[in-house]
Protein backbone atom coordinates (compact mmCIF):
# COMPACT_ATOMS: atom_id res chain seq x y z
CA UNK A 1 0.00 0.00 0.00
CA UNK A 2 2.57 2.41 0.71
CA UNK A 3 4.22 2.04 -2.23
CA UNK A 4 1.23 2.60 -4.03
CA UNK A 5 0.84 5.95 -1.98
CA UNK A 6 4.87 6.49 -2.97
CA UNK A 7 3.85 6.07 -6.74
CA UNK A 8 0.95 8.33 -6.68
CA UNK A 9 3.08 11.10 -4.82
CA UNK A 10 5.73 10.45 -7.20
CA UNK A 11 3.75 11.32 -10.11
CA UNK A 12 0.91 13.28 -8.72
CA UNK A 13 1.48 15.90 -12.17
CA UNK A 14 1.01 13.07 -14.68
CA UNK A 15 -1.76 11.47 -12.52
CA UNK A 16 -3.62 14.80 -12.32
CA UNK A 17 -3.30 15.89 -16.24
CA UNK A 18 -4.24 12.37 -17.18
CA UNK A 19 -7.67 13.02 -14.72
CA UNK A 20 -8.25 16.41 -16.13
CA UNK A 21 -7.88 14.94 -19.97
CA UNK A 22 -10.43 12.40 -19.43
CA UNK A 23 -12.61 15.11 -18.26
CA UNK A 24 -12.19 17.13 -20.81
CA UNK A 25 -12.75 14.59 -23.70
CA UNK A 26 -15.74 13.09 -21.58
CA UNK A 27 -17.10 16.48 -21.72
CA UNK A 28 -16.39 17.12 -25.71
CA UNK A 29 -18.15 13.73 -26.60
CA UNK A 30 -21.21 14.29 -24.69
CA UNK A 31 -21.84 17.38 -25.77
CA UNK A 32 -21.09 17.05 -29.61
CA UNK A 33 -22.50 14.18 -31.89
CA UNK A 34 -20.20 13.98 -34.22
CA UNK A 35 -17.28 13.26 -31.47
CA UNK A 36 -19.38 10.99 -29.49
CA UNK A 37 -20.58 8.71 -33.05
CA UNK A 38 -16.70 8.64 -33.73
CA UNK A 39 -15.89 7.33 -30.12
CA UNK A 40 -18.57 4.57 -30.60
CA UNK A 41 -17.48 3.81 -33.85
CA UNK A 42 -13.94 3.47 -32.79
CA UNK A 43 -14.81 1.29 -29.66
CA UNK A 44 -16.85 -0.76 -31.55
CA UNK A 45 -13.95 -0.90 -34.04
CA UNK A 46 -11.38 -1.91 -31.29
CA UNK A 47 -14.33 -4.44 -29.46
CA UNK A 48 -15.02 -6.62 -32.73
CA UNK A 49 -11.23 -6.93 -33.54
CA UNK A 50 -10.76 -8.17 -30.03
CA UNK A 51 -13.79 -10.32 -30.63
CA UNK A 52 -12.34 -11.53 -33.59
CA UNK A 53 -9.47 -12.49 -32.15
CA UNK A 54 -10.44 -14.28 -29.41
CA UNK A 55 -12.82 -16.19 -31.79
CA UNK A 56 -10.06 -17.01 -34.26
CA UNK A 57 -8.08 -18.99 -31.65
CA UNK A 58 -11.31 -20.38 -30.04
CA UNK A 59 -11.88 -21.88 -34.14
CA UNK A 60 -8.51 -23.23 -33.79
CA UNK A 61 -8.49 -25.39 -31.04
CA UNK A 62 -11.79 -26.72 -31.84
CA UNK A 63 -10.20 -27.94 -35.45
CA UNK A 64 -9.88 -31.32 -34.12
CA UNK A 65 -13.60 -31.39 -33.14
CA UNK A 66 -14.94 -29.86 -36.44
CA UNK A 67 -12.88 -32.57 -38.23
CA UNK A 68 -14.16 -34.83 -36.33
CA UNK A 69 -17.89 -34.02 -37.01
CA UNK A 70 -17.36 -33.26 -40.84
CA UNK A 71 -15.54 -37.29 -40.83
CA UNK A 72 -19.18 -38.38 -39.04
CA UNK A 73 -21.42 -36.42 -41.78
CA UNK A 74 -18.99 -37.95 -44.94
CA UNK A 75 -19.31 -41.33 -42.90
CA UNK A 76 -23.23 -41.43 -43.09
CA UNK A 77 -23.27 -39.66 -46.54
CA UNK A 78 -20.97 -42.32 -48.42
CA UNK A 79 -23.05 -44.80 -46.54
CA UNK A 80 -25.99 -43.75 -48.22
CA UNK A 81 -24.33 -43.21 -51.93
CA UNK A 82 -23.14 -46.79 -51.66
CA UNK A 83 -26.43 -47.96 -50.81
CA UNK A 84 -28.41 -46.19 -53.31
CA UNK A 85 -27.44 -48.22 -56.04
CA UNK A 86 -25.82 -45.03 -57.47
CA UNK A 87 -22.32 -43.89 -56.69
CA UNK A 88 -21.73 -41.87 -59.39
CA UNK A 89 -24.14 -39.74 -58.30
CA UNK A 90 -23.45 -37.73 -55.73
CA UNK A 91 -26.87 -36.25 -55.62
CA UNK A 92 -28.86 -39.23 -55.60
CA UNK A 93 -29.40 -40.27 -51.73
CA UNK A 94 -32.43 -42.16 -50.44
CA UNK A 95 -33.23 -43.47 -47.33
CA UNK A 96 -32.36 -46.98 -47.46
CA UNK A 97 -28.50 -46.68 -45.93
CA UNK A 98 -29.12 -48.00 -42.27
CA UNK A 99 -30.87 -51.14 -43.85
CA UNK A 100 -28.56 -51.33 -47.05
CA UNK A 101 -25.53 -53.95 -48.10
CA UNK A 102 -22.86 -51.72 -46.84
CA UNK A 103 -21.73 -50.46 -43.19
CA UNK A 104 -18.84 -47.59 -43.01
CA UNK A 105 -16.81 -47.21 -39.72
CA UNK A 106 -14.26 -44.19 -39.05
CA UNK A 107 -10.58 -44.66 -38.56
CA UNK A 108 -7.20 -43.05 -38.05
CA UNK A 109 -4.09 -44.50 -39.46
CA UNK A 110 -1.73 -44.30 -36.88
CA UNK A 111 1.33 -46.29 -39.19
CA UNK A 112 1.38 -45.86 -42.90
CA UNK A 113 4.68 -47.21 -45.22
CA UNK A 114 4.88 -46.32 -48.74
CA UNK A 115 8.50 -47.00 -49.14
CA UNK A 116 8.58 -50.72 -48.96
CA UNK A 117 7.74 -53.46 -51.57
CA UNK A 118 4.71 -54.74 -49.30
CA UNK A 119 3.29 -51.46 -47.66
CA UNK A 120 0.60 -51.83 -44.97
CA UNK A 121 -1.29 -49.19 -42.62
CA UNK A 122 -2.15 -49.43 -39.18
CA UNK A 123 -5.77 -48.00 -38.25
CA UNK A 124 -7.20 -47.49 -34.77
CA UNK A 125 -10.18 -49.67 -35.11
CA UNK A 126 -10.68 -53.24 -34.53
CA UNK A 127 -12.58 -56.43 -33.41
CA UNK A 128 -14.05 -54.64 -30.60
CA UNK A 129 -15.35 -51.75 -33.30
CA UNK A 130 -16.55 -55.00 -35.14
CA UNK A 131 -13.61 -54.84 -38.16
CA UNK A 132 -12.73 -57.90 -39.88
CA UNK A 133 -10.50 -59.19 -42.73
CA UNK A 134 -11.80 -58.05 -46.26
CA UNK A 135 -13.17 -54.76 -45.33
CA UNK A 136 -11.90 -51.75 -47.82
CA UNK A 137 -10.20 -49.17 -47.11
CA UNK A 138 -10.88 -45.82 -48.85
CA UNK A 139 -10.16 -41.71 -48.16
CA UNK A 140 -12.51 -38.99 -50.04
CA UNK A 141 -10.26 -39.77 -52.93
CA UNK A 142 -10.26 -43.15 -53.07
CA UNK A 143 -9.20 -46.70 -52.66
CA UNK A 144 -6.57 -47.44 -50.18
CA UNK A 145 -6.24 -50.96 -49.40
CA UNK A 146 -7.96 -53.87 -47.82
CA UNK A 147 -8.22 -54.79 -43.83
CA UNK A 148 -5.99 -58.30 -43.63
CA UNK A 149 -5.63 -58.60 -39.48
CA UNK A 150 -7.17 -57.52 -36.58
CA UNK A 151 -6.91 -57.07 -32.78
CA UNK A 152 -9.18 -55.90 -30.14
CA UNK A 153 -8.56 -52.61 -30.91
CA UNK A 154 -6.11 -52.15 -34.02
CA UNK A 155 -6.23 -53.53 -37.49
CA UNK A 156 -3.29 -54.03 -40.55
CA UNK A 157 -4.70 -53.32 -43.64
CA UNK A 158 -2.65 -54.78 -47.23
CA UNK A 159 -2.06 -50.88 -48.71
CA UNK A 160 -2.44 -51.09 -52.40
CA UNK A 161 1.28 -50.33 -52.49
CA UNK A 162 2.07 -53.64 -51.71
CA UNK A 163 3.42 -56.55 -54.58
CA UNK A 164 0.09 -59.20 -53.10
CA UNK A 165 -2.40 -56.52 -53.72
CA UNK A 166 -4.52 -57.28 -56.43
CA UNK A 167 -7.91 -55.56 -56.90
CA UNK A 168 -10.73 -55.32 -59.41
CA UNK A 169 -10.93 -52.27 -61.10
CA UNK A 170 -12.73 -51.07 -64.63
CA UNK A 171 -12.24 -48.04 -66.87
CA UNK A 172 -15.28 -45.89 -65.91
CA UNK A 173 -16.03 -45.08 -69.29
CA UNK A 174 -16.58 -48.75 -70.74
CA UNK A 175 -16.90 -50.77 -67.70
CA UNK A 176 -13.62 -52.88 -69.27
CA UNK A 177 -12.31 -54.66 -66.37
CA UNK A 178 -8.52 -55.30 -64.98
CA UNK A 179 -6.87 -55.89 -61.78
CA UNK A 180 -4.70 -53.57 -59.90
CA UNK A 181 -1.29 -54.19 -58.76
CA UNK A 182 1.95 -52.38 -57.74
CA UNK A 183 5.08 -52.85 -59.26
CA UNK A 184 7.20 -51.96 -56.40
CA UNK A 185 8.48 -48.65 -57.45
CA UNK A 186 6.60 -45.07 -57.15
CA UNK A 187 4.09 -44.61 -54.88
CA UNK A 188 2.38 -42.40 -56.85
CA UNK A 189 1.38 -44.59 -59.24
CA UNK A 190 -0.16 -48.59 -59.82
CA UNK A 191 -0.88 -50.54 -62.46
CA UNK A 192 -3.83 -51.77 -64.34
CA UNK A 193 -3.09 -55.13 -66.04
CA UNK A 194 -5.06 -57.72 -67.71
CA UNK A 195 -7.55 -54.94 -69.85
CA UNK A 196 -8.69 -56.24 -73.27
CA UNK A 197 -6.92 -54.88 -76.24
CA UNK A 198 -10.62 -54.02 -77.44
CA UNK A 199 -11.26 -51.34 -74.99
CA UNK A 200 -10.50 -47.87 -76.42
CA UNK A 201 -8.38 -47.06 -73.55
CA UNK A 202 -6.99 -43.11 -73.57
CA UNK A 203 -4.45 -41.05 -71.34
CA UNK A 204 -6.86 -39.26 -68.68
CA UNK A 205 -9.51 -41.82 -68.26
CA UNK A 206 -10.83 -42.32 -65.06
CA UNK A 207 -10.23 -45.74 -62.98
CA UNK A 208 -12.44 -47.01 -60.56
CA UNK A 209 -13.35 -49.86 -58.78
CA UNK A 210 -15.03 -52.83 -60.60
CA UNK A 211 -17.55 -53.42 -57.80
CA UNK A 212 -17.29 -57.57 -59.15
CA UNK A 213 -15.83 -58.71 -55.18
CA UNK A 214 -17.26 -58.22 -51.93
CA UNK A 215 -15.19 -55.92 -50.77
CA UNK A 216 -15.47 -52.17 -52.41
CA UNK A 217 -18.79 -50.93 -53.80
CA UNK A 218 -18.60 -50.08 -57.94
CA UNK A 219 -17.05 -47.10 -59.13
CA UNK A 220 -14.78 -45.86 -56.35
CA UNK A 221 -12.07 -43.57 -57.96
CA UNK A 222 -8.71 -45.18 -57.64
CA UNK A 223 -6.79 -43.03 -60.44
CA UNK A 224 -6.43 -41.92 -64.13
CA UNK A 225 -4.16 -43.14 -67.00
CA UNK A 226 -0.88 -41.87 -66.99
CA UNK A 227 0.20 -43.90 -70.22
CA UNK A 228 -0.31 -47.52 -71.25
CA UNK A 229 1.03 -50.40 -73.67
CA UNK A 230 0.04 -53.66 -75.13
CA UNK A 231 1.66 -56.60 -73.50
CA UNK A 232 3.94 -59.24 -75.15
CA UNK A 233 0.83 -61.33 -75.90
CA UNK A 234 -0.74 -58.30 -77.79
CA UNK A 235 -3.99 -59.64 -76.44
CA UNK A 236 -4.00 -56.89 -73.35
CA UNK A 237 -2.55 -54.06 -71.93
CA UNK A 238 -0.45 -52.62 -69.21
CA UNK A 239 -1.46 -49.33 -67.71
CA UNK A 240 -0.15 -46.86 -65.58
CA UNK A 241 -2.45 -45.26 -63.15
CA UNK A 242 -1.70 -42.04 -61.41
CA UNK A 243 -3.47 -42.37 -58.00
CA UNK A 244 -5.98 -39.79 -56.73
CA UNK A 245 -4.62 -40.30 -53.20
CA UNK A 246 -1.32 -39.45 -51.98
CA UNK A 247 -0.21 -42.63 -50.29
CA UNK A 248 2.73 -40.88 -48.64
CA UNK A 249 -0.26 -38.35 -46.45
CA UNK A 250 -2.80 -40.31 -45.29
CA UNK A 251 -4.77 -39.15 -42.02
CA UNK A 252 -8.61 -40.10 -41.31
CA UNK A 253 -9.67 -43.05 -43.47
CA UNK A 254 -13.18 -44.95 -43.96
CA UNK A 255 -13.58 -48.24 -43.64
CA UNK A 256 -16.30 -50.21 -45.81
CA UNK A 257 -17.88 -53.69 -44.59
CA UNK A 258 -20.05 -55.62 -47.17
CA UNK A 259 -22.71 -57.22 -45.16
CA UNK A 260 -23.40 -59.38 -47.57
CA UNK A 261 -19.66 -60.45 -47.85
CA UNK A 262 -20.21 -63.66 -45.89
CA UNK A 263 -23.52 -65.08 -48.32
CA UNK A 264 -21.46 -64.02 -51.10
CA UNK A 265 -18.16 -65.69 -50.04
CA UNK A 266 -20.22 -68.86 -48.86
CA UNK A 267 -21.97 -68.93 -52.25
CA UNK A 268 -18.39 -68.70 -54.07
CA UNK A 269 -16.92 -71.24 -52.00
CA UNK A 270 -19.76 -73.81 -52.87
CA UNK A 271 -19.13 -73.19 -56.50
CA UNK A 272 -15.54 -73.94 -56.72
CA UNK A 273 -15.76 -77.52 -54.29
Amino acid sequence: MQQIFNFVIRNKTFLLFLLLFSIALTLTIQSHSYHRSKFINSANGLTGGVYGTFNSIDQYFNLKDENAILSEENKQLRERLFNSGNTLDSTYIDSTYSTGKFRVIIADVYKNSYSLTNNYLTLNKGRNDSINEDFGVITSKGIIGIIDNTSRNYSTALSILNENSQINAKLKSTNHIGSLTWNGKSPEFTQLVDVSTFAPVKVGDTIVTGGQSAIFPKDIGIGIIDSFETDISGDTYNIEVKLFNDMTNIGTVYIIENLDRTEIKALENRVNE
